[in-house]
């Protein structure tokens, strides 16, 4: 299953987390399958997002609507902090 991992600083969690629930819909309809949000220990103003697609196409579609649609916008990303780092992985094993 592949799964799109952002990290990126922000400036504020609940401001943060509240845009990111405004994308829930658009999420589901753009085939994210399940979502992961964790934060560093002892760095409050960073996040790391994992979203799992059923394909790398999906993935990378999203991909391309965050960058152009929501990290270019201040309405639509109030509490990001700089450009995020983001990666495609494939799974190679779990446990």
């Amino acid at each position: 299953m592949p799964t799109l991992h952002i990290e990126h600083a922000i400036s504020d969690i609940t401001l943060w987390k509240a845009a990111f629930d405004r994308f829930a819909g658009f999420r589901r309809r753009s085939g994210v399958l399940r979502h992961r949000i964790q934060r560093p220990v002892g760095d409050p103003g960073y996040v790391v997002i994992d979203l799992e697609f059923a394909t790398t196409e999906e993935a990378e579609a999203f991909l391309a609507f965050l960058r152009t649609k929501v990290w270019s916008s201040g309405e639509n990303a109030p509490a990001l902090v700089g450009v995020p780092e983001t990666r495609i992985l494939e799974p190679v094993e779990s446990g």
